[in-house]
């Protein structure tokens, strides 16, 4: 496969992924809806520690395990503004204090 082509492959996979992180929501845990009805929190702002949590302990065996663990490489890496045009577009960071 030339190189351009895997280039092309790898910008929609993470395109792709990137808007599945932002359209996703914390559905269990801490940060989900029992704790940030009605939803939960979305998953681009769960806090590093969380996502360090589930690292140390192993992420769920899903496609929500496969977008966590795409997150905690984004955020250890200090790409979280990254996602910061989707948190514009929310009206900002969810507050986490106070749950």
């Amino acid at each position: 496969m030339p190189s351009d082509e895997l280039e092309s492959r790898l910008r929609d996979w993470l395109a792709h992924d990137l808007t599945e992180i932002a359209q996703s929501t914390m559905p269990f845990g801490k940060y989900g809806p029992d704790h940030f009805p009605p939803r939960g929190i979305p998953l681009y702002d769960l806090p590093l520690e969380y996502l360090q949590w589930f690292a140390r302990k192993g992420f769920p065996k899903s496609r929500l395990g496969d977008l966590l663990r795409i997150l905690h490489q984004l955020k250890a890496d200090g790409c979280d503004e990254v996602f910061d045009e989707f948190r514009r577009r929310r009206g900002g960071r969810t507050d986490l204090r106070g749950h």
